[in-house]
């Protein structure tokens, strides 16, 4: 079920009979055809542990199941979206980044400090997000909210990527971040944008960052 683009900051997706899809509540901008918007208390596919986990990191951010026969516009707050197509990977996104993604993700939570240990939860504060962040794996497709529009930057085993905080969008495949203080001028100008600290994302993979340090 391919997202597509209708500009920048919309995308359309196709429903048939026996999909379905999940969205933020309040994402749908219009849709045409017979689909239901339904609240969700399951968690997507990943179930009511799905839910749990959500709800112990505070990301509860509602969701709605999209079914039935039809298209559907889905856009929010004017922010830029971005489409990610997985094909087996795993997604690493915070929850209230998620605009829309395919029913057939399997959804979950992880802790961060699974990803870097004290570091990885150091970065949780550090972003403002939470210290647990959401995860979608399988193959279909995502779509994801940023400021300024998104960049995809590979991630590999010979060049690891460090990129501000709170420009870190998402990533996806075998990466491990890291937190680190940031050396050079910028540290000390104190602007309060997170750069006196450099997320270090190293493996194979790639990284999603926005344009901005804005958060949404």
């Amino acid at each position: 079920m391919p997202f597509t683009a209708l500009n920048s900051r919309m995308v359309e997706a196709h429903i048939a009979p026996g999909q379905r899809m999940f969205s933020q509540r309040g994402a749908m901008l219009a849709c045409r055809g017979e689909v239901s918007f339904t609240p969700n208390i399951q968690g997507g596919q990943g179930g009511i542990g799905s839910m749990i986990g959500r709800r112990i990191a505070g990301e509860a951010t509602p969701l709605m199941t999209v079914e039935g026969s039809g298209t559907v516009m889905f856009g929010h707050g004017g922010h830029h979206v971005h489409v990610v197509d997985l094909t087996g990977e795993t997604l690493y996104v915070e929850a209230d980044r998620l605009l829309a993604f395919d029913g057939s993700l399997e959804q979950g939570t992880m802790f961060m400090g699974s990803q870097g240990g004290v570091m990885g939860m150091v970065r949780g504060q550090v972003t403002g997000q939470g210290l647990f962040t959401t995860t979608l794996r399988g193959h279909g497709s995502a779509a994801v909210m940023a400021h300024g529009g998104v960049i995809e930057l590979p991630v590999t085993p010979q060049r690891p990527v460090h990129v501000d905080p709170q420009a870190y969008v998402a990533h996806r495949g075998e990466i491990r971040n890291k937190l680190s203080a940031a050396l050079g001028w910028r540290e000390f100008v104190g602007r309060g944008s997170g750069e006196a600290f450099q997320l270090e994302l190293s493996g194979q993979g790639t990284v999603y960052v926005q344009a901005s340090e804005e958060k949404l």
